[in-house]
């Protein structure tokens, strides 16, 4: 019996410290079988704050002086109704230099682009070139708020205005279908959920991170 409590006790431990590491979510496997998953998370960054935060340094072409860059396509991630997979098994031949060059104008930098490929791309079980094609195609088929790309000065808003703004923009979409997520007291991504022929979607339970800031920084574009 005695031992029997202590392996209970140490059960609940070892799952209160998976809660914790993974927020909530099931612990997430790498290498999986490529084209296995549900549904598209579309996350754009706001360019100016990942520029004043984790970009600093890498010379990003996005962070350049005058780039004008607002949001950026972060990525087309496939999602699973919980976890999503990455770096996963696939046939398909990594993208060329050139390719990934090629994505710059709405991804930031070819480093980004492959990245992309390399952690969630291989996923999608699409070949290198129809996945960058599919990201494009997605990126195009929502509208940033003529409000937000003509941000030029620091201003501070509630995370919720920045969704509103979007779905006026994107008349298709509803308030399950896209997340605004903060990081560090910033405004960090928008992120819209689509079906595989890119339409929108529910978000699963586990997407749907509303940021709840009523005073999050937005960096102006410069």
């Amino acid at each position: 019996m005695r031992f029997r409590i202590i392996t209970a006790l140490l059960a609940g431990a070892l799952a209160a410290v998976l809660a914790a590491t993974t927020g909530g979510h099931h612990a997430r496997a790498e290498g999986e079988a490529a084209g296995d998953f549900d549904y598209y998370v579309m996350a754009l960054s706001w360019s100016p704050n990942w520029c004043a935060t984790e970009g600093q340094g890498r010379d990003a072409a996005q962070c350049r002086p005058g780039s004008g860059a607002g949001f950026v396509l972060h990525g087309l991630w496939p999602q699973n109704e919980t976890g999503y997979p990455s770096y996963c098994r696939t046939t398909e031949r990594d993208p060329s230099r050139a390719r990934s060059a090629a994505m710059v104008d709405i991804m930031g930098s070819d480093g980004a682009a492959w990245y992309q490929w390399k952690k969630h791309g291989r996923c999608s079980g699409l070949s290198a070139e129809t996945y960058y094609a599919t990201a494009r195609r997605a990126f195009a088929s929502i509208a940033v708020p003529d409000t937000l790309k003509r941000l030029t000065k620091d201003v501070r808003l509630p995370a919720s205005v920045v969704e509103d703004a979007f779905i006026e923009a994107n008349p298709q979409l509803s308030r399950d279908e896209i997340t605004v997520t903060c990081h560090g007291g910033r405004i960090d991504e928008v992120r819209i959920c689509l079906n595989k022929d890119l339409t929108p979607r529910r978000c699963g339970a586990d997407t749907i991170r509303d940021c709840r800031l009523q005073n999050a920084l937005m960096d102006g574009v410069n």
